[in-house]
């Protein structure tokens, strides 16, 4: 199988996402597998769920879509978590922007989700998905701050 990672990607069309942190009890975390195909970033590396919004949406409605497309998701509250800007501005492009919601599920409810999108899924603890070769980093990112935000405090560094 062709790994398309790391150049073999051809041509790639980043634009502002929407992405789904599905926590379940233990800091463990539902992650997909990434199609390994061109024209997309990542490939065949373990992310979060969602995608590009599309244009007219919302970032709600485009996690909404995604979630209904790649995993069967019945509706649930998703609750604003973070933002994470990747700066293109050297390919002419901007800012492109991730933004990630968050929201913890009952293991009753892995057996209901149906995968639409994706080599696989799998819930995976904290301390083995960060620790993992290819995780989408930025996701990771994201995922470490949620897995922390009740241990960890941040400040501002003094001037």
């Amino acid at each position: 199988m062709t790994d398309y990672f790391l150049g073999a990607e051809n041509v790639l069309s980043p634009s502002d996402a929407t992405a789904a942190i599905i926590a379940l009890s233990g800091k463990r975390y539902l992650m997909q597998l990434r199609d390994q195909k061109p024209n997309i970033f990542y490939p065949g590396h373990w992310g979060v769920f969602g995608g590009a919004i599309d244009p007219g949406e919302t970032t709600n409605q485009g996690l909404r879509r995604e979630l209904r497309e790649e995993l069967s998701l019945p509706d649930i509250a998703f609750e604003p978590f973070t933002d994470i800007a990747i700066d293109f501005g050297r390919f002419g492009l901007g800012n492109i922007v991730r933004h990630y919601f968050a929201a913890e599920i009952e293991e009753s409810m892995l057996a209901r989700l149906r995968l639409g999108e994706g080599r696989e899924m799998r819930v995976f603890p904290v301390s083995e998905l960060l620790t993992m070769p290819r995780v989408v980093p930025y996701d990771a990112f994201a995922i470490w701050m949620h897995a922390t935000k009740d241990d960890v405090r941040f400040t501002r560094p003094l001037p």
